[in-house]
């Protein structure tokens, strides 16, 4: 017997149980009520009991298959909320992963750009040994080969240094410890690293301060902040 056809049995046995019920608790005496309503409600609790022995199993079956359609549509509905949310938590993990890794690869192009400018800069810097010697040299003029010699994205922080130590003399001398030049190095001999004419000439002086900066500290303005945070570098 298909789902169906006893479904259809269950509500035909229904009918008749209640229609038959109500007619025996008349004939048999029982106390007469005007309310068809009340007749109705007692037949009802009397249903199944009323119902043939050979069918009541079959009635029981259509009533037991139709609790596990309505479970069964409430397990799907649950289960189709269940994927949603989980289709929901994957699409907002997924994004949020894109997100990072665009973010991730923007900044790995801004590095590379900058590494970039920072290398164009290198390369059109000039050496020290491409300035005319002259006798003496005034600060815009060592401001000025600074200028070709650092990196223009080094160049302020460089130059707070030298404004700090030595206010851009060459040939500044600190009277207690002998410490010379520009960055007023520590022994003095210590330019001659980068030129035999140190003491003389403010080119060779920069070349030692911007790899001293470079090599100690990473860049002119790591060694800059450090000086800030320690007033010596």
């Amino acid at each position: 017997m298909s789902r169906i056809s006893v479904r259809g049995f269950a509500v035909a046995s229904a009918t008749a149980v209640t229609a038959v019920g109500s007619v025996v608790g008349v004939a048999s005496g029982s106390v007469a009520q005007n309310n068809d309503d009340a007749e109705a409600t007692a037949a009802g609790t009397t249903l199944l009991a009323d119902i043939p022995m050979g069918e009541q199993a079959q009635v029981q079956t259509a009533s037991l298959t139709q609790q596990a359609d309505v479970q069964a549509i409430a397990a799907d509905a649950s289960a189709k909320k269940d994927a949603e949310e989980a289709a929901r938590k994957a699409a907002a993990k997924t994004a949020v992963a894109k997100q990072e890794k665009a973010k991730q690869a923007a900044a790995e192009a801004a590095k590379k750009r900058e590494a970039a400018k920072e290398a164009a800069s290198r390369d059109a810097q000039r050496d020290s040994t491409s300035f005319a010697v002259q006798s003496s040299y005034s600060t815009s003029q060592i401001q000025a080969m600074a200028r070709q010699m650092v990196p223009s994205g080094q160049f302020q922080c460089f130059s707070n240094i030298v404004d700090h130590e030595s206010s851009w003399n060459y040939q500044a001398v600190n009277a207690s410890s002998g410490a010379y030049g520009l960055f007023q190095a520590l022994p003095a001999g210590k330019y001659a690293s980068a030129g035999a004419d140190w003491r003389t000439n403010p080119a060779t002086q920069i070349k030692w301060g911007l790899s001293y900066m470079d090599s100690r500290y990473g860049s002119p303005c790591e060694a800059w902040a450090f000086w800030q945070a320690n007033h010596w570098y």
